[in-house]
């Protein structure tokens, strides 16, 4: 047969046939267009090209289908359903932490209202103890429970929510400026609105924390007895100096930490992004508590006002008569009784609250918090 062909078998030798698997074939050879592979090119680019097609529609076909379903367990970003979500990620944070620090909390009441009473922390956890039992250490732990978590929810769900609206409304550029006005702003509504449900329940812990022994059972005790004596207003009586204290408190603490967030991303490299997850939270926890310790000596003043004016305000008394006769009865230095226990206590639970917070965020699958939001999608 090669006589017949004699450029076959010059062919044969020239292009080697090869496998499906582009492999050299051992016993088949190539045919005379087989070899001539170059007349093929056209043919090949139509085919990967149908291929890629059908992947892409194969693709989109997949992701309407799990839409059809449901099956995307997304949640879109400053959609109802988010705020949603921060509003009870900020009630888990803010309750749970507020809980865990009530030994604290107790020793730092009682000595805002008598500054002889102790000498110390473990001196008076030792002595509460011995006079009151562990239940004594834990006094008020339902109303910070309860107020604490509705007060985080407020706090950080409105923050979420104001945080965007007046960056939509100052614009992408003006946003990015004036972010860190951005940030007070939005983190003073949030706080305005989080301690108007705080308020009661506040009156209640600190009146039992305050008093020895507790004059209330419990949370519903505490708030019955209060409007039977005082009237539905003798559980708001102590709002002004609440917003005294909490509003530059809360604002010092988004503020600050969202700006301690940004620098400490700024000298890692990289995303933000690009780090795990507990990377991210640790970063959370060490930027809240350096934010917590500035919020405390910023609003300890108008929180020793808090539990002075709670445990001896007068039915009746007006607010600035009561705050003169504290702060003539107190001094100056009077309004920082208890700040280094106050810096420890803040410190602790505005670091685990941005921790439990952001955490929550990103197993729901959200980015932490730290940084303007984006401009409304035209």
């Amino acid at each position: 047969m090669s006589h017949l062909y004699p450029r076959y078998e010059v062919l044969k030798k020239t292009f080697p046939s090869r496998s499906q698997d582009g492999s050299m074939a051992r016993t088949t050879e190539a045919t005379p267009f087989q070899a001539r592979t170059d007349l093929y090119s056209a043919y090949s680019t139509v085919e990967d090209k149908a291929k890629k097609l059908s992947a892409e529609a194969a693709a989109e076909f997949n992701k309407a289908s799990a839409a059809a379903k449901g099956e995307s367990g997304k949640i879109e970003l400053y959609s109802g359903k988010f705020y949603a979500a921060c509003t009870f990620g900020g009630l888990l944070a803010c309750g749970l932490t507020h809980t865990a620090v009530t030994p604290l909390d107790v020793v730092k009441v009682r000595r805002q209202v008598d500054s002889k009473l102790y000498t110390g922390n473990f001196q008076a956890w030792g002595k509460i103890y011995r006079t009151e039992g562990l239940r004594g250490i834990f006094t008020g732990w339902s109303p910070t429970l309860v107020g604490y978590c509705a007060q985080g929810a407020f706090k950080y769900g409105w923050y979420e929510y104001f945080k965007k609206t007046y960056a939509d409304l100052a614009g992408p550029d003006a946003a990015h400026k004036y972010k860190t006005g951005l940030y007070l702003a939005a983190s003073a509504s949030a706080e305005l609105l989080a301690d108007m449900a705080l308020c009661p329940f506040e009156a209640v812990k600190v009146r039992m924390q305050a008093t020895i022994p507790s004059p209330y059972s419990g949370t519903v005790h505490g708030i019955n007895t209060i409007i039977a004596k005082e009237g539905f207003g003798g559980l708001y009586k102590g709002l002004y100096p609440l917003w005294g204290r909490q509003i530059p408190y809360t604002m010092m603490k988004f503020a600050s930490f969202e700006t301690i967030v940004e620098m400490i991303y700024g000298r890692m490299s990289g995303n933000k992004s690009d780090y795990s997850k507990a990377t991210q939270t640790g970063v959370s926890f060490a930027a809240g508590y350096l934010a917590g310790i500035l919020c405390a000596i910023v609003s300890h003043p108008a929180d020793v006002m808090v539990s002075k004016l709670n445990a001896y305000r007068k039915p009746g008394e007006a607010f600035g008569t009561v705050t003169s006769r504290i702060y003539k009865d107190i001094g100056f230095k009077g309004l920082w009784n208890g700040l280094p226990v106050r810096i420890v206590m803040i410190g602790t639970l505005t670091g685990l609250q941005w921790m439990i917070y952001d955490y929550f965020k990103i197993v729901m699958g959200f980015p932490t918090t730290g940084g303007a939001p984006p401009a409304a999608e035209k």
